[in-house]
């Protein structure tokens, strides 16, 4: 448990069922059999330096609790009020994360989603929530996540999936950052006023109107991520970025041909311009032909394979994981996320969870588990931990 956590939890300055509609939520810890990786004695202390000694960073999680029963997930959604999971977190090894709210299931008001005040909802709705405790840290500069490793605490930083609500008005971005949001996506699986997202069959690359998004975007100092674009949106934004930009949570297309991976060429413009890859976790996405069963093992022949392509200095980590049965919420939201564009044609094991990445906390934990295992040098996991994020972060925040 990390130092800070003081046993907050969602909403308990409200009564539940009488100030907001309550559901029983998922457990946060022990929902399915956990896992961890197995060590020797000499790499447990290994892990442990580590941890104290290193930045540790999600560039891409969903830090919230999902209902136990499914069948409550789209009123539990429509109601706007996702739980944070505190406790879930507090067992995690992070200093920071940024998290995506409701990107993809925000259909408080629409069932298409991504309108412009559910999503300032949902915003403020989690700001406020974060705002009556202090575990997390709403974070707004590189600063807080160092306050926060000092403090045993996180620094949580407010992440959009995609720009689909700024419609065709700049001046969003700006409102947008000053409500916190400190990372954008150019496009999520349908396109918009950007750009092309990958669920198109024609990629028409990076609109007039997305190239001044991107040039405001990096005025304003907000962070981009191209993770859900087409292939060629995100090259053209590559491009088109005066400063380097994230490919927050993605695996290598080379391994496993689905249009939700991306292709060789992408990471290598993206590391070419200083950039930083993190690697997906969401079920059935970072599976190879030599693991075709999700798990721990193949998402990180993911990791090692772009990391062999970029190099070290290019490469992280943004799980995309919750706390709840991710893999019926993917059913339930199958056609806002287009999971069946992104995987058709394709045979894969189905699993029931991703084994050693069920959620951020035992990812953060076997992600460092399996680079001591593998002999990754202290240098290197240091960098893939946080350095790398943090070095991107410095250019795309000033």
């Amino acid at each position: 448990m990390k130092k800070g956590y003081k046993g907050y939890r969602s909403y308990q300055y409200l009564e539940k069922d009488l100030d907001y509609k309550g559901f029983k939520l998922s457990k946060e810890i022990g929902r399915v059999e956990p896992y961890l990786i197995p060590l020797m004695d000499e790499e447990e202390k290994r892990v442990e330096v580590i941890i104290n000694n290193n930045i540790v960073i999600s560039l891409h999680d969903h830090p919230t609790i999902i209902p136990e029963d499914v069948n409550e997930l789209m009123s539990y959604e429509r109601e706007g009020r996702e739980a944070t999971a505190f406790e879930g977190l507090a067992h995690s090894c992070l200093d920071a994360v940024f998290d995506n709210m409701m990107d993809g299931t925000c259909v408080i008001g629409s069932k298409a989603g991504w309108k412009w005040i559910d999503v300032i909802h949902d915003m403020g709705m989690r700001s406020c929530d974060i705002a009556h405790q202090d575990f997390l840290i709403k974070g707004s500069n590189i600063d807080d996540i160092y306050k926060a490793k000092a403090e045993g605490k996180i620094a949580w930083f407010i992440s959009l999936e995609s720009a689909t609500m700024i419609e065709n008005e700049l001046d969003r971005i700006e409102i947008l950052y000053g409500l916190g949001a400190r990372m954008m996506g150019i496009a999520y699986s349908e396109s918009n006023s950007l750009g092309s997202g990958l669920k198109e069959k024609n990629d028409g690359g990076l609109t007039a109107f997305g190239c001044q998004a991107v040039e405001r975007m990096n005025k304003v100092g907000m962070a981009i991520d191209v993770s859900h674009t087409g292939d060629k949106t995100a090259m053209d934004t590559i491009k088109a970025s005066s400063k380097p930009i994230f490919i927050s949570h993605i695996g290598a297309r080379a391994l496993w041909d689905m249009k939700r991976l991306k292709p060789d060429d992408v990471f290598k413009a993206c590391a070419d311009k200083g950039g930083v890859i993190g690697i997906e976790a969401a079920p059935h996405t970072t599976i190879t032909r030599k693991h075709p069963r999700h798990d721990i093992d193949s998402y990180m022949e993911h990791f090692e394979y772009i990391k062999d392509l970029v190099g070290i200095d290019h490469v992280a980590f943004g799980p995309d994981a919750l706390f709840g049965d991710h893999v019926s919420l993917h059913d339930l939201f199958s056609s806002n996320m287009s999971i069946a564009e992104n995987t058709a044609g394709r045979s894969f094991d189905r699993i029931e969870y991703v084994k050693g990445l069920e959620n951020p906390a035992e990812a953060s934990q076997n992600i460092v588990r399996w680079l001591v295992k593998h002999g990754y040098s202290d240098e290197e996991i240091g960098k893939v931990l946080g350095k790398n994020v943090i070095r991107v972060l410095k250019q795309a925040w000033s």
